[in-house]
């Protein structure tokens, strides 16, 4: 599978979700996961580990890999439901609250060489 980010550009799924209480926030191809009290607090704190992750991949000049990871099973299957507009009629979603989700691109992080 060819790399679909890399150090100059690209773009990253997100989802934020309150699920049992909590609010979670998900960088699906970075594969990371940040909680936290409220739908905001949590998508800035996501974004700010989004542009850490990409400005550090930037400064220490790694390969695109770390910017191309295959997402958890459990946050890939999430995202095609709701892609697909499926999760307010699943049944075992029924603890699951979708805040927000799509691409966010980070171009816009690169660093200054």
């Amino acid at each position: 599978m060819k790399s679909k980010n890399t150090l100059e550009n690209g773009s990253v799924r997100h989802i934020i979700f309150k699920q049992d209480g909590v609010w979670y926030g998900v960088a699906l191809e970075f594969n990371i996961v940040e909680e936290g009290d409220n739908p905001v607090e949590v998508m800035v704190s996501l974004f700010e580990a989004i542009q850490g992750y990409v400005q550090t991949a930037q400064k220490c000049k790694m390969s695109a890999a770390p910017l191309n990871q295959t997402p958890d099973k459990e946050y890939q299957k999430l995202w095609e439901k709701l892609s697909k507009s499926q999760v307010a009629g699943n049944k075992n979603e029924k603890s699951l609250q979708v805040y927000n989700f799509g691409y966010t691109p980070f171009a816009s992080y690169a660093l200054c060489h």
